[in-house]
């Protein structure tokens, strides 16, 4: 049943109340959310709001399996593991809960992928198995069902060729990103794009110095001839995504919300405006834990969400916004 209602949230009264309900079925089929609620001596019978939900801490993906169910998995995402040997693993039981949400998510922010040629430059995700990113880009892709949609891993040439063509025919163009590779793509040369959203998956991965969004934004608007650059927010432990369609303020579609916790004391959270650590309640991951606090760092102002880069010492892994 909750499978069901997930995706068919209309308010925030039925949020609050699936919240528990995903809680309560997560406490009681998760042997290390348990064990963490019952550290903080929370548990059903006493949390009876959402704020008042635990937060697992992200680092559990890396030495847990954070499983919700005895079903088998049928997919394991991993992180990139570029800082070290440790990566983050998300075993998946039911993917079509993935590709519901990222294909309602895509549908409710951008429409149809049919609409789109959709190319992807994301050489460092190809380059491994196991990026939730790529399993999702690949199905849009597909749905895309535009001959000229695809992945691009170095050819740069052929790319902004690709590119160029596509935009002066008036073809409506996505071409989503890890940062690195956007901006070698506009060092290479450029670009005075009419029909086209540029959308960074965020990440450097050791390619280039790390920058704040603002300045990475600034540069790619200038070098693609557009006025905003899009972002995706994701990582290998959700299954949901907020979107940015400029300006770094994302909004997140209804089964996925954040919260923003005080740096200083994880179980306060912070009032609008004030820089913390982000919390992030996603439904779609019924099977593993809904419930996670991140190690990013942000601030929330009239329902707006900015996302402004991660807390010092964190690692650096895919599918993250640069670190201030």
């Amino acid at each position: 049943m909750l499978e069901k209602e997930i995706f068919h949230i209309s308010n925030p009264s039925e949020f609050d109340r699936i919240c528990l309900e995903v809680y309560k079925f997560q406490y009681e089929n998760n042997e290390v959310y348990q064990q963490f609620s019952n550290l903080l001596r929370k548990d059903p019978d006493n949390v009876k709001t959402t704020p008042e939900i635990p937060f697992l801490p992200i680092e559990f993906f890396k030495t847990k399996e954070v499983i919700s169910t005895k079903k088998e998995s049928q997919r394991m995402f991993t992180s990139s593991g570029t800082t070290g040997p440790l990566t983050s693993k998300h075993y998946v039981a039911d993917i079509s809960l993935y590709e519901k949400s990222f294909n309602l998510a895509f549908k409710e922010f951008y429409g149809n992928p049919k609409d789109y040629a959709i190319l992807a430059l994301l050489p460092s995700y190809l380059e491994r198995e196991g990026s939730s990113l790529i399993y999702m880009v690949d199905a849009l892709i597909r749905q895309s069902g535009n001959p000229d949609s695809g992945f691009y891993l170095n050819d740069l040439n052929s790319l902004s060729r690709k590119l160029s063509k596509l935009d002066t025919s008036g073809q409506k163009i996505l071409l989503i990103g890890v940062s690195f590779a956007l901006l070698d793509l506009v060092d290479s040369q450029k670009f005075n794009l009419k029909n086209t959203i540029i959308m960074e998956t965020g990440g450097m991965k050791g390619r280039r110095r790390e920058m704040i969004r603002e300045e990475l934004h600034e540069i790619l608007k200038a070098g693609f001839g557009v006025a905003e650059i899009h972002s995706e927010y994701g990582m290998t432990e959700l299954l949901s995504q907020a979107y940015s369609h400029g300006n770094g303020i994302f909004e997140c579609p209804p089964w996925m919300k954040i919260f923003i916790r005080d740096p200083e004391d994880a179980l306060t959270f912070l009032p609008e405006s004030k820089t913390g650590g982000i919390n992030v309640i996603d439904l779609a991951n019924l099977y593993s834990c809904s419930f996670i606090a991140t190690q990013d760092l942000g601030k929330i102002k009239d329902e707006k969400i900015e996302i402004l880069g991660r807390f010092d010492n964190s690692d650096i892994r895919g599918c993250n916004l640069m670190a201030l």
